[in-house]
C-alpha cells in the first residue's frame, strides 16, 4: 500500500497502473493537446501538465527498466543468491 495526498485529506490506495495504463494516459495527453477548440490560457495549461507528465512518465519508464534489468539478472544466474538493494527485490 501506498500513502496519496490528494486536497489536504490522506488516504490509502494500492496502486494498479502498469505502463499500458502510461501509455495510454500519454495518448489521451497528445489528444488534448490537438484540440483545436482550446484557447491559448487552456492550451498553455495543457502544455504545463503535458511537460509535468513527461517528467513522471520518464522517471516511471526508467524505474521499469531498472526492474527488468533486475529480473533478466536473475534469470541469468538462476537460483545462485544475489544481493539486491532492498528496493528491487522480489516479493513473491
Amino acid at each position: 500500500m501506498t500513502s496519496c495526498i490528494r486536497k489536504g485529506k490522506e488516504r490509502s490506495r494500492e496502486m494498479k497502473n502498469t505502463l499500458a495504463d502510461l501509455n495510454n494516459h500519454l495518448f489521451e495527453q497528445m489528444e488534448r493537446l490537438n484540440d483545436d477548440d482550446l484557447n491559448n490560457e487552456e492550451l498553455d495549461k495543457e502544455i504545463k501538465r503535458a511537460k509535468a507528465m513527461t517528467d513522471v512518465s520518464s522517471q516511471i519508464i526508467e524505474n521499469a527498466a531498472l526492474g527488468l534489468s533486475a529480473e533478466k539478472l536473475r534469470a541469468e544466474y538462476g537460483n545462485r543468491e544475489i544481493h539486491l538493494p532492498g528496493m528491487l527485490e522480489h516479493k513473491k
